[in-house]
């Protein structure tokens, strides 16, 4: 009924737009262009991404890909990037707001501010889409993510394959967890500790440190990461980064200590660092999340409600929004697990190059990889 209701309005707005004939205003990125139809404005989709600190991907991947999508259907669009300041992405969604957009598209700094963004334009009869992180509260009439609890299962599963090639049957687990104000940094640490719970619990494995790094902030988690080095006297075996910036920031203390290499680390978003840190041997696997899919499923959902289509067949299941127990339409993607020997797919699916991965000091890793 509520996708019912969205798809009435986005129609209805799409049709005003038309029969007014109003142009759109100028947009930072992509062609406020006129239809063919005579002065006919397009819909209007907007889009707000997080920051490009916490992770390369937003700015190299996730733009681009929503950029190529938004063209090819003929949609007009605004994509904005916040840079991890909540005033910043809260001036963004009024002015994409006022310029009249009927789809908004955000990825929350944080459930709080991204609620109060996503039910100012809900009030004002745009339709919305939480893109890879779930605002819990926001009723966002889609979500479009990766299964986030299987990144953590992956990650824990991938540490644990790490320790046991190093002949580690018992170890000393740091955990370097993603923002506490992001749900997704939650699911990943429930996958990851559910992975791990076996050897836990056994007696095997001991957590040893166990702390958020705010707004996914790798300075931040270099500093932390160092805390705890130095709080267990380097008895650490093993570091479950919650992705490869954070994940680096640990790499790099080790290497500060003389041990990379040979603490297992784990990471997240198959950044080209985080590539380079598999190849050299600093860093045991990366979760490589196919953004071009994620992208291409949002865009999909947000064309189909800018031009008033049905939107039915899109959303593959539901999740829970955990603090209204609501039930969100989405679209949940598989992740997978990339080591030394499969980082060849992730070049080979086109989401970086072997130009941008393998330089000079690499290049004999990489054709021991198999990256041609």
């Amino acid at each position: 009924m509520r996708r019912s209701m969205i798809l009435a309005t986005a129609a209805v707005m799409a049709s005003g737009l038309l029969l007014a004939g109003c142009s759109s205003s100028d947009t930072p990125s992509g062609d406020s262009t006129e239809s063919s139809g005579g002065g006919e404005v397009t819909p209007k989709v907007g889009v707000i991404l997080p920051d490009t600190k916490s992770s390369a991907r937003w700015e190299t991947a996730d733009a681009k890909y929503l950029e190529e999508a938004f063209k090819a259907a003929g949609v007009d669009y605004d994509i904005q990037n916040a840079q991890g300041d909540v005033a910043q992405f809260q001036t963004i969604a009024d002015q994409m707001i006022t310029s009249g957009v009927n789809v908004l598209m955000i990825v929350n700094l944080d459930s709080g501010s991204g609620k109060a963004v996503l039910q100012k334009a809900q009030a004002q009869g745009i339709a919305t889409i939480d893109y890879d992180r779930l605002t819990l509260g926001g009723g966002a009439d889609f979500y479009v993510s990766f299964d986030n609890v299987k990144v953590g299962e992956l990650q824990g599963e991938g540490l644990q394959k790490c320790l046991d090639e190093a002949g580690k049957t018992t170890a000393n687990i740091a955990m370097l967890n993603g923002s506490p104000t992001d749900n997704n940094a939650t699911l990943f640490k429930e996958g990851a500790v559910s992975a791990l719970s076996a050897k836990v619990d056994g007696g095997e494995y001991t957590v040893v440190a166990d702390q958020a790094v705010e707004k996914w902030d790798n300075q931040i988690g270099g500093t932390i990461f160092e805390q705890m080095w130095t709080e267990n006297a380097g008895a650490i075996d093993g570091v479950l980064a919650a992705n490869d910036g954070l994940g680096n920031a640990a790499i790099a203390i080790l290497k500060k200590n003389g041990v990379n290499g040979t603490i297992p680390v784990t990471g997240q978003d198959a950044t080209d660092q985080g590539l380079q840190n598999i190849l050299a041997g600093d860093q045991c696997m990366t979760v490589y999340k196919a953004v071009k899919k994620e992208a291409d499923a949002a865009s999909a959902l947000a064309v189909a409600l800018a031009k008033g289509e049905d939107t039915a067949d899109l959303a593959t299941g539901t999740v829970t929004d955990t603090e209204t127990s609501e039930e969100v339409a989405s679209v949940l993607l598989d992740p997978e697990a990339i080591t030394f020997d499969s980082v060849k797919n992730v070049i080979a699916d086109g989401y970086t190059t072997k130009e941008a991965v393998c330089t000079a000091e690499l290049a004999a890793k990489c054709a021991e990889a198999g990256i041609s």
